[in-house]
């Protein structure tokens, strides 16, 4: 009989990785602005910068994901998560294939207790079979057959129709007590 852990699959962007804070960090330094998390409550970035859309072109830097902060207490959370449950990391870096090595390298620097054959690189992440999908972006749950965790993150403060967690000592609390 094989292992019968259930699954977790964790997105990386603004879950495991703070993504937003580098952004934002480059358009204020590159655009003279001074925006916060804050002032993007329900927002994203591109709703709020100068240039617009142009902010995505930050992802064309292939080194862009490579330097980003780890989110407080995801490596604890997640390693004391894998004590009781199979553990993936999810990413839809399809939408940005030039970050595929930075977002591996970031993974095995920061994150080097979850193996290779447990990282999946996706497009539409209704294609992972897991209990659970930990992510700050709706959409991605609407076909995915396991429980869809929102991360909250600026841009979705407003999205009601999914269990929530605000941190990872939230993710903790629901997973480990």
């Amino acid at each position: 009989m094989g292992d019968t852990k259930k699954r977790i699959a964790i997105d990386m962007d603004e879950v495991m990785a703070d993504t937003l804070g580098k952004m934002i960090e480059c358009y204020n330094r590159d655009y003279g602005d001074t925006i916060t998390p804050e002032r993007l409550h329900g927002k994203k970035l591109r709703h709020v910068a100068k240039c617009g859309d142009e902010v995505s072109r930050y992802f064309d830097d292939p080194l862009f994901m490579r330097d980003l902060k780890v989110m407080p207490d995801s490596q604890d959370v997640i390693r004391e998560l894998q004590t009781r449950y199979e553990i993936f990391v999810a990413s839809a870096a399809m939408e940005v294939p030039a970050s595929f090595t930075a977002k591996y390298e970031w993974l095995q620097e920061h994150f080097p207790f979850i193996p290779a054959t447990h990282i999946v690189f996706c497009g539409d992440k209704s294609i992972i079979d897991a209990d659970y999908l930990i992510d700050d972006h709706a959409y991605q749950f609407a076909r995915f057959r396991g429980q869809g965790i929102l991360f909250t993150a600026s841009h979705n403060v407003f999205e009601d129709r999914y269990p929530r967690v605000g941190s990872w000592r939230e993710v903790a609390d629901l997973f480990l007590k």
